[in-house]
C-alpha cells in the first residue's frame, strides 16, 4: 500500500511540475524591474502615466544624441527644407551666378522679389536726389545708411554756409537696372544702375548760377548700392554707397 501510494504521488508531482513549467513559459517571469522601466522615460524624466512603456532594448532604441554642429536630418530632408530655386525671369538667367545669389537671398527671406526691389529703388532714387537738393534731412535719414547720411549732411551743411541752393528736377528716369548682387553673411547688397534725364543747377545767395544750367537737360548715370540684413523683419533697404 505504501509502494502504491508512493508511485501515484510521484506521478502527480511530475504532472504538477510540467504544468507549472508550461505556465511559466506562457506568462513570462517578472524580474522586479518592470515598474522601474515604465517610469524611466526616454531621457531620464518621468513618462506620462497613460503612455505605453518605451522599449529600452539597445537594438530598438531610437534615442539619438546630436553632436554639436551636426544635423540629425537626412540629406534629402535637409534639401527638402531649403527654398527651391526660383525662376527670376529677366533679372537672372537660370543657373547663373546671379540666380544663385538670389536663391541665397530667398533662403533667408522667402519674400525677396527683385521686381519689387527695382520698383522701390526707382522711387528711392528720385526721393534721395530731390531730398538732397532740398536739404530734407528727415527723408534722407530714412533712406540712407548712417555713413552715407553723414556725407550727405556734411555737403548740405557746407552748401548752407555758403548760402547756396540747388534747383533740381527729373525729366525722366529711363532705366533702373540691377548690375550686381552679393550676400555677406545675412546682409544682401544690390548694385543698381540709374539712367536719367535731369535739369540741375546750383545758385548762390543772389540767384546767380554757379554750376549747372537751369534750362538744359543733361543725361545722368548713377551707380548706387543698397543693402539690407535679410534676417531683420524691417523690409527697408538703405543706400550704402554712391558712384557714377
Amino acid at each position: 500500500m505504501s509502494e502504491f501510494f508512493d508511485v501515484y504521488t510521484l506521478i502527480y508531482l511530475v504532472i504538477a511540475v510540467l504544468v507549472l513549467l508550461r505556465l511559466r513559459r506562457s506568462l513570462g517571469q517578472r524580474t522586479g524591474h518592470e515598474k522601474q522601466r515604465h517610469q524611466q522615460g526616454r531621457f531620464g524624466g518621468p513618462e506620462d502615466a497613460n503612455q505605453a512603456p518605451t522599449n529600452t532594448s539597445p537594438a530598438n532604441d531610437d534615442t539619438v544624441v546630436t553632436l554639436p554642429g551636426t544635423d540629425r536630418r537626412s540629406a534629402a530632408a535637409r534639401g527638402a527644407s531649403r527654398t527651391p530655386a526660383r525662376d527670376w525671369g529677366d533679372f537672372a538667367k537660370p543657373r547663373s551666378a546671379r540666380a544663385k545669389v538670389f536663391n541665397s537671398f530667398a533662403e533667408i527671406d522667402p519674400n525677396f522679389d527683385p521686381g519689387e526691389f527695382v520698383d522701390g529703388a526707382h522711387a528711392a532714387y528720385e526721393m534721395i536726389v530731390n531730398g538732397f537738393a532740398e536739404g530734407d534731412r528727415k527723408t534722407l535719414q530714412s533712406l540712407l545708411s548712417p555713413d552715407v547720411y553723414d556725407e550727405f549732411l556734411s555737403a548740405i551743411s557746407e552748401r548752407t554756409k555758403r548760402d547756396e541752393r540747388v534747383e533740381s528736377s527729373f525729366v525722366s528716369i529711363d532705366k533702373v537696372e540691377i548690375k550686381d548682387a552679393k550676400l555677406n553673411g545675412s546682409t544682401a547688397h544690390l548694385v543698381i544702375g540709374f539712367v536719367s534725364q535731369m535739369i540741375t543747377a546750383t545758385l548762390d545767395k543772389d540767384g546767380v548760377v554757379i554750376d549747372g544750367d537751369p534750362t538744359k537737360i543733361v543725361p545722368v548715370n548713377d551707380v548706387w548700392t543698397f543693402a539690407r540684413d535679410l534676417n531683420i523683419s524691417n523690409p527697408n533697404w538703405k543706400l550704402v554707397a554712391t558712384g557714377s
